[in-house]
C-alpha cells in the first residue's frame, strides 16, 4: 500500500478540499486551470496536468465514492490481466449502500455483502487517489461469479493469463473461490488448465 499524498508537482486527481494540504490556494488553482496546468474533471475534483490517462476515470469515481471497491473488468485492467479495455468503471458497493449520483461518469455497479466486501481487497494509489481493489485471485474468481454479465470467455482469459503471467497462483484462486462459494464452478477449469 502506498501512503504518498498528492503534491503540487505530482500528477493525479485531487479534491478541492485538499488544496491546502498540497500547497495550493483556491485562487492559485483557478489560475492553473486557466493556464491549462490543471483541469477540472468533476464536481470538486481536479487533475494536475492536462494529459488524461485511462486510469483518470477510475481515480475520479473512487474519489467521488470512497466506499467503492474496483472489481471485475476494471480490476483486470489495473492488474494487467487479460486484454479487456472496459468502457465503464466496474465498482462494487455494499448491498445496503445508496446508489451514488455520478452524473456523466461511466460506471457499472455490482453489489457485494458480508465476506465479499472484506476478503481479497487491497488498497492502492491510482492518480493520487486511494483505491480499494479486488486482488488478482479474487478478481479472477469474481469473473467466474459474474460470468453471465461479462462472459465465460472473459473469465477463462483472466484465469489463463493470471496464471501464465504469475500475477496470481492456483492456491490463491482456490482460497478465494472457497471464500466466495465458487470452488465447484472454478475447479473443473483449473483442473483442465493445470493438467
Amino acid at each position: 500500500m502506498c501512503d504518498t499524498q498528492p503534491t503540487l508537482e505530482s500528477p493525479g486527481i485531487f479534491r478541492l478540499q485538499d488544496v491546502g494540504r498540497i500547497g495550493l490556494t483556491r485562487g492559485r488553482l483557478r489560475g492553473m486551470v486557466r493556464r491549462g496546468e490543471a483541469a477540472k474533471v468533476g464536481r470538486g475534483l481536479y487533475r494536475r496536468g492536462s494529459d488524461a490517462t485511462e486510469l483518470d476515470t477510475v481515480a475520479t469515481v473512487c474519489a467521488r465514492v470512497p466506499g467503492a471497491v474496483v472489481c471485475l473488468l476494471t480490476a483486470l485492467l489495473i492488474h494487467r490481466i487479460g486484454t479487456q479495455l472496459p468502457p465503464e468503471v466496474w465498482i462494487a458497493l455494499d448491498r445496503r449502500a445508496r446508489k451514488p449520483r455520478l452524473e456523466s461518469l461511466p460506471v457499472r455497479i455490482v453489489r457485494f455483502s458480508g465476506p465479499m466486501l472484506r476478503y481479497g481487497i487491497e488498497e492502492r494509489r491510482v492518480q493520487g487517489v486511494a483505491v480499494r481493489i479486488t486482488s488478482p485471485a479474487r478478481t479472477v474468481v469474481d469473473c467466474f461469479r459474474y460470468r453471465n454479465k461479462i462472459g465465460i470467455d472473459v473469465a477463462l482469459e483472466a484465469l489463463k493469463d493470471g496464471l501464465r503471467t504469475r500475477r496470481t497462483s492456483v492456491d490463491a484462486i482456490v482460497r478465494a473461490a472457497q471464500v466466495c462459494g465458487m470452488d465447484n464452478v472454478i475447479r473443473p477449469y483449473l483442473e483442465a488448465i493445470v493438467v
